[in-house]
């Protein structure tokens, strides 16, 4: 197994481009790109945009099976909480909150880590919360092909809050479930009732 890069870098290219652009942005706007506050911006802004878009860049299905591991363990797996930040791909404002990860082992299993690293790798690209779910489950499933795959995501979306509607208290939830957290309606209860406890 070759494994995987995460990529921090910046590509000197494509940050001059997006530097010039949004120097154009600011001018556009009424700013002033000159003045001492703005002059470091678009080239911050230009390595800003790369990194919460890297995940264009990482292979999730790389990233599971460079710790993927044979294992007799056919009970569920958890892993919740996961933060999330994202760009919502309608506005390109920031939608955040929290991913809660399950799936049921068959032959292998996977190193917890890499679970949280996934919804990273999907979640840093222009998204929306639907299809960010989906991708999560899709990639757990077709990489690991577990019994069954459960993802549910609750997040804040400041396109609705900031502009818009501006309800700022409002949370929008989205699950996709595969498997045995289809079939069966007491299982995918179990699920539901662990990432709602306060067991840690």
């Amino acid at each position: 197994m070759t494994g995987y890069k995460k990529i921090d870098e910046y590509s000197p290219k494509i940050t001059k481009e997006l530097e010039i652009l949004y120097t154009k942005i600011l001018e556009l706007i009424g700013e002033e790109p000159s003045r001492e506050g703005l002059i470091k911006t678009p080239e911050r802004v230009a390595k800003a945009i790369q990194f919460l878009t890297q995940g264009y860049h990482q292979n999730p299905k790389e990233i599971l099976l460079s710790a993927r591991f044979e294992e007799d363990y056919k009970q569920m797996v958890i892993v919740k909480d996961i933060e999330i930040y994202s760009l919502c791909e309608h506005h390109l404002l920031p939608m955040f909150g929290k991913a809660h990860v399950a799936y049921i082992p068959n032959k292998y299993i996977v190193g917890i880590s890499k679970i949280p690293r996934i919804v990273d790798v999907f979640a840093r690209r222009l998204q929306i919360q639907e299809r960010l779910t989906t991708q999560i489950k899709n990639c757990i499933q077709d990489t690991l092909n577990p019994l069954g795959v459960a993802v549910v995501i609750e997040a804040q979306h400041l396109c609705m809050q900031m502009r818009g509607v501006q309800k700022q208290n409002s949370v929008a939830i989205t699950s996709d479930f595969t498997g045995a957290f289809m079939k069966s309606s007491k299982t995918r209860a179990e699920f539901l009732n662990l990432i709602n406890s306060n067991l840690h």
